[in-house]
């Protein structure tokens, strides 16, 4: 055997080695027996020992290239919309919830740009009971004669070929949200059917598709008094992981279209559920006000500081900037951008611009005051931000975003253009406007002495990290791998839990921080009491997180992070999710970057143990759990099997909370994302801030979802 192997290593470094020498050692080798082992099993491993330095030496490097399958035959050249519908991620963003909705946002952002052009105000979303949508306008229709170029109908070329449509001609449309052009193409390509519609010159024309596949000719099918377009699809089940649509997530975004929009009328159908009165649920958006109504429906939540938001338009320039702004109580900055009606969640130049204009102009106005003479404290922009809430909209003809996603602007000129228009009506507005001019000065001070102490909190929080003798929480059941992309810490409500989480887990990547009852509520304190609370400090050292960057002293730094996934596991009963919307609360307000990058997750334990004998099964719902009672029952005798009801997590041993929550194989865990960090925010601040009113009004409202323990 050492003989076959020094075979082996000799093959490995001697490229020269012919497989003829090779074959004359087999034969050689074959004839003889070695220390009791027959001929034949020596045969075996050298002639595998052969064919291995033939595989990796016996061929040369040109050998190998000729002998390979690889040319012009394995080149392949997707027609039509067969990439879309290879790579769909490429073109949405993924194949789930959020892709899913994409679809809606494409067909919708196409009737947008015809209300921007000025040739549609009345907008209708309607979701069916199979989950289809119906996206109805008023504006000129999609053009239906003859496409030159294609020699086809220019209808079933905007559906079914990429990078086609009116937006790349600025005659047609001076601003646009999606200039890819691969919009309604997209929305073709991964629905079965999808069917167009349009209304133009008096006539009614229309075509059906499958998987982005015209079924006939463009035709017409009657005559119109109206115009407009009417959009009718149904997603592909084999495409997207889910198809079942939010009703809230699609009427939050048309009530941001709303609002960015004034004078237009969105209206939305869910036709899946009925009210008290036998009909379709049914909400109908309106602004005449635009972003000064959207920054009082964000701020209703909060205390205001000052009565009126301020409000900016400029229509001088190639750049049309609107702001609404406003000043509340709160501790935290709200800024929400959009160009081209596209929230722009990681902001961008437009942003960087009203930034600068902001602190520029209100520090020259409070030094041109003298309120700020006896300040001893160095004031930063973040303190003029504190309390702000802020709606920023562009228009740009040729924006330039990072990739389809359209998250952040890059335009330069977008910067200039917000300066300039925020710089000069905010100064004339604090001159009109001395009374409410002195309250924001004298916020400003407040918070830079509330920041000066916070950062005096973090240090001593991160200080006693670095010199303590056991820089971890002394509760904290650590793991052993220290790979962060394999490591997870789980918080966990109590320490029962805890103690049955460190029992059941696996040692070598899950770590567990149990916490002792409800943390601080950040929504109502300032920031420097928050690092005094011990299960926060706990969870940021836990973490190894710090606060503070080179560009933002206030920015989370997550350059030491130790675990990739944070998971929030507390019990299936009001107090567990009273603690999980709390620490929800923390991480959304200053740990939102760990959100964005994917790290937070929430554990779903089961609500109920199935039992007959021996047989055990586990479900997570009130459906579920009778599903498994009918099926394990014998002969229909539900009275024979029972259920246990879990409220609190310490009610499962070990083993059975590592089989159904803490097992990766078994577990379900949901990922914490932000669909609209507008609607995150108003949410946020109205469940757990000061304000009693929206609060009440919010629960009356849902009342009838709720699932009370009693």
């Amino acid at each position: 055997m050492i003989l076959a192997f020094f075979m082996l290593f000799q093959c490995k470094v001697l490229p020269a080695a012919s497989t003829a020498n090779l074959q004359s050692l087999f034969c050689t080798f074959c004839s003889a027996k070695l220390h009791g082992f027959s001929s034949f099993f020596w045969c075996i491993l050298v002639k595998f020992t052969i064919f291995v330095c033939y595989e990796n030496v016996g061929m040369s490097p040109q050998d190998k290239a000729n002998s390979s399958d690889y040319g012009a035959s394995n080149i392949q050249v997707l027609e039509g919309l067969e990439a879309v519908r290879k790579r769909p991620a490429m073109y949405i963003g993924d194949v789930g919830v959020k892709g899913l909705h994409h679809l809606v946002w494409e067909v919708v952002d196409n009737s947008i740009d015809e209300a921007l052009a000025g040739y549609c105000d009345h907008i209708t979303v309607e979701v069916f009971e199979d989950n289809s949508v119906k996206v109805t306008d008023n504006g000129r229709g999609i053009p239906t004669d003859l496409h030159v170029k294609e020699n086809r109908s220019a209808l079933e070329v905007v559906m079914t070929v990429l990078h086609a449509g009116g937006k790349f001609d600025k005659d047609t449309y001076k601003v646009s949200g999606g200039l890819h052009g691969v919009g309604v193409s997209c929305v073709n390509a991964l629905s079965v059917p999808l069917r167009a519609e349009v209304h133009r010159k008096g006539k009614v024309y229309e075509q059906e598709y499958s998987k982005g596949i015209p079924q006939y000719s463009v035709r017409e099918i009657g005559t119109t008094d109206k115009t407009g377009t009417i959009i009718h699809f149904k997603p592909d089940a084999d495409i997207f992981t889910t198809t079942v649509y939010n009703y809230e997530t699609i009427a939050t975004r048309l009530r941001e279209l709303a609002f960015l929009n004034a004078g237009i009328t969105l209206e939305l159908f869910d036709h899946r559920e009925k009210d008290d009165d036998g009909k379709s649920i049914y909400q109908k958006f309106h602004s005449e006000g635009g972003l000064k109504e959207f920054v009082q429906y964000l701020d209703s939540t909060r205390e205001k500081l000052i009565p009126e938001p301020i409000h900016i338009t400029h229509d001088k320039g190639d750049i049309p900037v609107e702001v609404a702004m406003s000043y509340n109580t709160s501790f935290s900055e709200n800024v929400v951008s959009y160009v081209n009606n596209i929230n722009t969640i990681e902001g961008g130049t437009h942003v960087a611009g009203f930034r600068r204009a902001l602190t520029r102009t209100l520090k020259g106005y409070a030094d041109k005051s003298g309120m700020l003479e006896k300040v001893k404290l160095e004031i930063s922009g973040d303190d003029f931000r504190e309390g702000l809430t802020t709606v920023i909209s562009v228009k740009v003809q040729e924006p330039q975003f990072e990739g389809q996603t359209k998250t952040k602007l890059g335009n330069s000129d977008a910067s200039g253009a917000v300066e300039t228009a925020v710089a000069e009506a905010l100064g004339y507005w604090l001159e009109e406007h001395p009374r409410e001019a002195k309250q924001i000065v004298q916020k400003v001070i407040l918070a830079a002495q509330a920041r000066h102490a916070a950062r005096k909190a973090r240090e001593m929080v991160q200080r006693k990290n670095v010199l303590g003798s056991n820089s971890l929480p002394g509760k904290l059941a650590d793991c052993s791998d220290s790979d962060p992309a394999e490591c997870e810490l789980y918080l966990v409500e109590g320490d029962s839990a805890g103690g049955s989480a460190k029992q059941g887990r696996d040692r070598r990547f899950q770590a567990i921080l149990p916490l002792r009852g409800k943390i601080l509520n950040v929504e109502k304190a300032q920031e420097h009491r928050i690092y005094d609370n011990e299960e926060i400090k706990n969870m940021i050292t836990a973490m190894g997180v710090s606060f503070g960057t080179p560009d933002d002293d206030k920015a989370l730094n997550m350059d030491k992070l130790r675990y990739h996934k944070v998971i929030i596991m507390t019990d299936a009963d009001i107090d567990g999710s009273h603690i999980r919307t709390l620490i929800l609360t923390f991480f959304f307000r200053y740990m939102r970057d760990l959100i964005e990058k994917g790290y937070l997750y929430i554990a779903l334990p089961p609500l109920y143990l199935v039992k007959r004998g021996k047989e055990e099964r586990y479900a997570w719902s009130e459906e579920e759990r009778m599903r498994l009672v009918k099926a394990i029952a014998p002969e229909g005798k539900e009275d024979s099997v029972g259920v246990q009801r879990y409220k609190g997590l310490g009610e499962m041993n070990p083993e059975q909370l590592w089989t159904t929550t803490m097992d990766p194989e078994m577990r379900s865990l949901k990922q914490v994302s932000i669909e609209s960090a507008a609607e995150a925010d108003h949410l946020f601040s109205m469940l757990m801030g000061d304000e009693v009113a929206p609060r009440r009004d919010f629960i009356e409202k849902n009342a009838k979802y709720a699932k009370l323990d009693v």
